[in-house]
């Protein structure tokens, strides 16, 4: 049975956007450059959504092996290539997890596990998704 999301992409201005779910919450999204940048594009985004989906499951795995986890992240690099569209070529996540009593060989096991099993949004990225658009004009 497939699990259907719905987010609706809003205009506020013309490089200022935001995103809101079924719930109601809410992202803000902006194309400008630096130093007018106040929210993240939709290309980092992405790499926040890869980074997020895989660091929850990282972390509540380590727990569930009873480590203490005193602090965590991920930093995530994502290469470009350099036509139009600018995709991601490659993807890089670099994961850190502070911890007194964890081991890092098991720590590598629960990333690899997290990202190439359980991760959503890394199993999306590897599939071949079918896209499609429609358009309704309102007077």
């Amino acid at each position: 049975m497939a699990h259907t999301r719905h987010v609706t992409v809003r205009m506020k201005a013309d490089f200022e956007y935001e995103a809101e779910n079924q719930q109601g919450n809410k992202v803000q999204i902006d194309m400008y450059d630096a130093p007018e940048k106040k929210a993240q594009s939709p290309m980092d985004l992405l790499l926040s959504s890869l980074g997020g989906c895989a660091s929850v499951d990282a972390v509540l795995m380590m727990k569930k092996k009873r480590k203490e986890v005193v602090d965590f992240y991920v930093e995530i690099t994502g290469e470009r290539n350099e036509g139009v569209p600018s995709f991601y070529t490659d993807i890089h996540l670099h994961f850190v997890l502070v911890s007194p009593d964890a081991k890092e060989e098991e720590f590598e096991k629960v990333v690899a596990l997290s990202v190439d099993k359980y991760c959503s949004v890394a199993s999306s990225l590897k599939s071949r998704i079918s896209y499609s658009s429609s358009v309704k004009r309102v007077l």
